[in-house]
C-alpha cells in the first residue's frame, strides 16, 4: 500500500521504514541523555506542567508499554490540578506508579520497553501503518499515530534538556517530523487562535537550527498551510524553530520570547499587529 501523498508545508519522511527510524533516532538520543543525568538532576522541575525530569521517562514508558498491550496502573485519586482531560489521567496514572523508582530502575525499563517497542515495529508493514487506529487526534491510521508518537518523545525530550540544561537533538528526521507536527496545525493556529482576517497570509521563517518557511492563507473561510503565496505575506514572524516549537507546546510564554528575545526573540514584518497575536496564541497543545 503506497504512502499518502505529502501535505503543504510537511518534509518528513511518513513511510514505515522512516517513522521506525525517526521514533529509534528520538529514543536513542534520550538513553544517552539519561545515562548523562545524576540523582540530583533526577526530579528537576521541566517546563511540563507538574513534570519533573524522572515524569517525563514514566509517561513515556506507560505510552509505550500500551502500545505493546501491557496494562496500565490506576489513576490516582484525586488527579492533581495539572491533569485536564482523560489523556492526561492516564499519562498521571504512570508518572505516579513509577514516582518512587529509582533512577535506574526508570531508566531500565526505559531501554526495555523502547526495544520491544523497536521489535514490534520492524515486523509491521507499510500496509499494517495503513490501518485504522485510534490516535490522540481521533480516528485516523497506525501512521499518523507514529507521527504524533514521535513529535511527543521529542517534545518530551526537549522538556528534559531544558530542566538540566544540556541543549541538544535539534535537527534531523525526528526533529523535521515534529515540526510537520507544529505545522499540521498552523492553518487552526492563525485562523482560529490568531483570529486572522480572511485575505490574509501569513509566513513562519524559521531561522534555524531546523529552517524552513510555512506558509499559511486565509481564504473561502478557511486558513490552510499552502506550498506558494500569489504574493508578499501579510504578515511574517521569523524566529528560531526552538521558539517555534516551545511556543506551540506551552512550553515558554509568548512575552518572554517577543520582549526579553529568549530563544533568539522574534522579528515580525508587516501587519506586526497580526503578527503579535498570532505569536501570543501559538500553543495548541493538550
Amino acid at each position: 500500500m503506497s504512502v499518502p501523498a505529502t501535505a503543504p508545508g510537511i518534509l518528513a519522511g511518513n513511510s514505515a521504514e522512516a517513522l521506525r527510524a525517526q521514533l529509534d533516532e528520538v529514543w536513542t538520543s534520550l538513553s544517552v541523555l539519561g545515562a548523562t543525568i545524576s540523582d540530583d538532576e533526577w526530579n528537576l522541575a521541566t517546563p511540563c506542567p507538574g513534570w519533573d525530569v524522572a515524569a517525563q521517562y514514566a509517561h513515556m514508558i506507560g505510552t509505550e508499554s500500551s502500545l505493546l498491550g501491557r496494562p496500565g496502573p490506576e489513576a490516582p485519586a484525586p488527579a492533581p490540578p495539572h491533569v485536564r482531560n482523560q489523556i492526561g489521567g492516564l499519562n498521571e496514572a504512570w508518572v505516579a506508579s513509577l514516582a518512587s523508582a529509582r533512577r535506574s530502575e526508570v531508566l531500565e525499563r526505559f531501554a526495555e520497553v523502547t526495544a520491544a517497542r523497536r521489535e514490534a515495529l520492524s515486523s509491521m508493514s507499510e500496509e499494517d501503518f495503513s490501518r485504522s487506529s485510534w490516535t490522540p487526534v481521533g480516528e485516523a491510521d497506525y501512521r499518523r499515530f507514529m507521527q504524533i508518537r514521535v513529535f511527543d518523545c521529542w517534545v518530551h525530550e526537549q522538556d528534559i534538556r531544558d530542566a538540566l540544561g544540556r541543549p541538544g537533538h535539534v535537527t534531523g528526521p525526528a526533529v523535521e517530523q515534529s515540526l510537520d507536527e507544529i505545522v499540521r496545525a498552523a492553518g487552526y493556529v492563525v485562523g482560529k487562535l490568531g483570529q486572522a482576517p480572511a485575505g490574509s497570509t501569513v509566513t513562519f521563517e524559521l531561522t534555524g537550527p531546523a529552517r524552513r518557511a510555512v506558509r499559511v492563507s486565509v481564504a473561502d473561510g478557511r486558513a490552510r498551510v499552502v506550498d506558494e503565496l500569489e504574493s508578499s505575506p501579510t504578515t511574517t514572524v521569523r524566529l528560531s524553530s526552538d521558539a517555534y516549537a516551545r511556543l506551540s507546546c506551552g512550553r515558554v510564554a509568548a512575552s518572554t520570547v517577543v520582549e526579553d528575545g529568549a530563544l533568539g526573540g522574534v522579528e515580525l514584518a508587516g501587519d506586526v499587529d497580526l503578527g503579535r497575536r498570532i505569536v501570543e496564541h501559538l500553543a495548541f497543545t493538550i
